[in-house]
């Protein structure tokens, strides 16, 4: 059985505020699954002033944009690279890793990838005083089969995900979460200082529309008309359509917390049946309750059409 490492109260807490300096982080993403996973993966990339991205992962997906959960992660994988190239940048500037082809099925079998080794060693190699932001955006597979190879790591991360629903929410089998339930309940188990951003309840007002896409953003570069288009794809109804980018919501927490309310809560147990339960016993996370849209697209958007 793993044993990971006992938090004190005093430094979770720590952990648990944002700093005012630079931070580090790796942004762990499906990024073929939808349209938002490419914003934040822009978003990130375009904010260097406050984000230094190390390492961007590609995480498994299973939907009908992929035959399977291997497939949807090297579709994510060649997304990614794609993005880089429409943004002018490479590899060698944002190393990219591939990660778990399959979802945990045994918590003593964990999958040994590019993606942990990788996040294993930038996390022993922080420093106390400068953890390691890790981002995640999809099924939270890689970041599980990280701690479990390593529990080490959780003294030296925070992780921030986008996933599951509003913790009042009446079930929370949102397509991240319920990918890989086991996954999640590893994370949330471990300890690990864990700022949870979800979707149903919180993130739901997090959406545009191709006509304000087309309004900031048309012909300002390559990347800006690639963004609008395949949000277009998505278009449904013409009258009232939206498109929810709910994942941007876990770059904007990190640029500004202003931007995103949280809280400290208890952290709760996810049940086999995919619903949250409270233990008041339980070590605290930060969790989301509200964020400001505008604000946040805002800075999106100039930063989108700042681009050369």
């Amino acid at each position: 059985m793993v044993t990971f490492p006992i938090l004190s109260d005093t430094k979770r807490i720590e952990r648990l505020q944002l700093p005012a300096s630079k931070l580090r982080m790796v942004l762990d993403t499906d990024t073929y699954n939808e349209v938002d996973d490419q914003f934040a993966l822009a978003h990130a990339l375009l904010s260097p002033d406050r984000l230094d991205v190390e390492a961007i992962y590609a995480a498994p997906f299973h939907n009908s944009r992929s035959s399977g959960p291997e497939d949807g992660m090297l579709r994510s994988y060649d997304e990614i690279l794609l993005l880089l190239d429409k943004m002018n940048t490479s590899i060698d500037s944002y190393p990219v890793f591939k990660g778990s082809t399959h979802y945990l099925a045994d918590i003593t079998e964990p999958q040994e990838t590019d993606v942990t080794e990788d996040l294993i060693q930038r996390a022993m190699n922080s420093a106390d005083d400068d953890p390691l932001y890790v981002v995640a955006i999809g099924a939270i597979t890689n970041i599980a089969n990280a701690l479990l190879l390593e529990p080490r790591i959780i003294e030296n991360i925070v992780v921030v995900w986008l996933g599951g629903h509003a913790l009042h929410w009446k079930h929370t089998k949102e397509f991240n979460l319920k990918q890989d339930v086991l996954a999640t309940q590893v994370v949330l188990n471990s300890g690990v200082p864990f700022v949870l951003i979800p979707c149903e309840g919180v993130t739901t007002h997090l959406q545009t529309t191709v006509v304000e896409l087309e309004h900031y953003l048309r012909d300002k570069n390559d990347l800006s008309n690639y963004l609008i288009d395949i949000v277009a794809s998505y278009e449904g109804n013409p009258y009232g359509w939206s498109k929810v980018i709910w994942d941007v919501a876990t770059i904007a927490y990190l640029l500004n917390d202003d931007w995103v309310s949280t809280q400290l809560v208890h952290t709760p147990i996810l049940t086999d049946q995919v619903t949250w339960s409270v233990d008041h016993s339980r070590h605290l996370m930060r969790y989301a309750d509200y964020l400001y849209r505008d604000l946040i697209f805002a800075d999106l958007f100039r930063k989108l059409a700042e681009l050369k």
